[in-house]
């Protein structure tokens, strides 16, 4: 064990002392003593007490736990304050820019114990209200965490796109006789990717030299026929050469899973060739297959059956549903909220959802305050029609099952989004039974983001998905297909089924600034794998359309 990582070791001691609050001069002798083992003339593992103990500012009690460390790998103090330390908390303290004082804040006044749960309050805006926390304090967080992630080999859809849409820009610069086309994971639209994927016509060793000259890329492999590199985020890159004749044929091959090829191999193999995709489907008796949808499922029946749906678009939104304001921990205010969507986004309407009383740490609303909050809407809708906006609320599913509003305050909200936010430790039944008895309640309109899950941070709550799939086609309720580029929750992997079984479903961003009304857009991506058509999707219906939709549901319910 080298003399680093033994200080190391001491280091992270201290700082659970402090995150602890422990006698404070023993935390800062805990903190030198690591500096001092760092600077020692010789390795500590062939010392021995006696020589650890005659160095200045190491002593005898510091020297017993220098070679507990060596010799067990850890020592009594710091194992004990491991043991009490949440597995995401510790990971905190590798965050540039987190000290134990704030994650004290963030662990028990935020109530966040994972790096994804707290890139995900970064995101919310949540973190700007705590004490000793800012806007750019909680985005240089938010900035350390996803360089941490990128570090990992795997990136969320969303990040990959801003960076491969300026190295397209570049390559179709600097070679505009060439074809260029995104290629495997990221072309089918994956909401995790391990790398970028483009085809390309250019030369090879020009492309090389092209990266050689500039700074942001850094090329580590060469072949006859690919290259590979990486960003300054990390973020892995895969170029595919081939001619212009071959490029339709390699662009269909390198895009398909394994098993989609398969199953079109079955048909014939080799695949014919094509000047197009398109061509290529259709000398297989097939109709063109949408990249997305090309995950090996039931593609191929489909398109044997002509039955492939159309498949959403974002132009095919009237409106958006799921959002907040800074009536809870949104960052613009409604009225903000509201101009956006209509000067700048062209829809219809917008659904307000800011947090429910429980949600403490999202400044949830209290009765009082929804009423504050439909009153404002009430003076809105006046100056912005024929735009609208409907009164929701994201109230939050308790421990039972319940809502956290009485009946008579539910029936008064245009819709409901019911969604889990507490309490995520749950066995497979309890979660399912939690979501179905909330799906039960007569005022629940949308399930909100099923799983809980955090892509790259947390899996989520396990559910008996065609259980809870089955209560929300028995009850009405559409499920929400969550757009946040860190939620995409329900997975597109469900959906197919959901739809099977009659329910509607929404692509609701999560909203919590006007730019996040835009991750509509990775919302309609996971929807696309999942087969949703626009007839099928509750925020493609018009405002008319949906005033009736929400009108008939709470006639139901009287």
């Amino acid at each position: 064990m080298e003399n680093k990582a033994i200080a190391k070791a001491f280091k992270l001691c201290s700082q659970l002392m402090e995150l602890f609050n422990e006698n404070p001069f023993r935390t800062k002798a805990m903190a030198a003593a690591s500096f001092k083992i760092d600077k020692l003339p010789f390795p500590a593992v062939n010392a021995t007490l006696e020589q650890l103990s005659e160095q200045p500012g190491i002593g005898k009690s510091t020297a017993d736990k220098v070679l507990s460390l060596i010799h067990t790998g850890s020592f009594a103090e710091l194992d004990a304050l491991i043991s009490k330390t949440p597995t995401g908390v510790m990971e905190m303290l590798s965050i540039k820019g987190l000290g134990p004082k704030k994650i004290q804040i963030i662990w028990n006044d935020l109530g966040i114990e994972t790096v994804g749960e707290l890139l995900y309050a970064c995101n919310e805006n949540r973190l700007v209200e705590a004490k000793g926390f800012g806007l750019k304090t909680q985005e240089e967080i938010r900035k350390a965490i996803e360089f941490a992630n990128a570090a990992q080999g795997l990136f969320l859809y969303a990040k990959a796109e801003k960076a491969a849409t300026p190295f397209m820009q570049l390559l179709t610069t600097a070679f505009p006789d060439g074809i260029h086309a995104f290629t495997g994971e990221f072309r089918r639209k994956c909401e995790i990717i391990s790398s970028i994927d483009i085809l390309t016509t250019a030369p090879v060793a020009e492309v090389a030299a092209l990266l050689a000259d500039d700074e942001t890329y850094t090329l580590f492999e060469q072949f006859d026929a690919s290259l590979q590199f990486t960003d300054a985020y990390a973020i892995k890159y895969q170029l595919l050469f081939t001619s212009t004749n071959d490029f339709a044929t390699e662009l269909l091959l390198t895009t398909g899973n394994e098993a989609h090829l398969q199953q079109l191999k079955e048909i014939q193999d080799p695949l014919p060739n094509g000047n197009t995709e398109t061509e290529i489907y259709q000398a297989l008796g097939l109709a063109y297959i949408e990249p997305e949808l090309r995950e090996g499922l039931e593609e191929i029946n489909w398109a044997k059956d002509n039955k492939l749906p159309k498949l959403i678009t974002f132009s095919d939104l009237k409106g958006t549903l799921h959002n907040h304001s800074t009536y809870s921990d949104g960052v613009h205010t409604l009225a903000q909220m509201a101009n956006y969507c209509k000067d700048e986004l062209g829809l219809e309407y917008l659904g307000i959802c800011d947090h429910s009383k429980t949600a403490v740490y999202a400044n949830g609303l209290s009765i009082e305050r929804v009423a504050e909050q439909w009153k404002e809407i009430d003076l809105l809708n006046e100056k912005l029609a024929p735009f609208k906006i409907f009164k929701g609320i994201e109230s939050d599913i308790l421990s039972d099952g319940s809502l956290d509003y009485p009946d008579d305050v539910l029936r008064q909200f245009d819709f409901v989004v019911a969604s889990v936010h507490s309490n995520l430790r749950m066995d497979e039944e309890k979660a399912t039974q939690r979501l179905i008895k909330a799906i039960e309640n007569p005022y629940t309109t949308i399930l909100g983001h099923p799983t809980g899950r955090l892509l790259l941070s947390r899996a989520g709550y396990p559910l008996d998905f065609k259980k809870v799939i089955d209560a929300c086609a028995q009850n009405g309720v559409i499920i929400e297909v969550n757009a946040n580029p860190l939620r995409l929750d329900l997975d597109w992997r469900w959906q197919q089924y959901a739809l099977e079984q009659g329910v509607l479903l929404s692509v609701n961003p999560d909203a919590h600034r006007t730019e996040g009304l835009l991750d509509m857009q990775y919302g309609i991506y996971a929807a696309r794998k999942g087969g949703l058509s626009a007839p099928r999707c509750l925020n493609a219906f018009s405002k008319v359309e949906i005033e009736a939709y929400f009108t008939k549901r709470k006639d139901e319910v009287r």
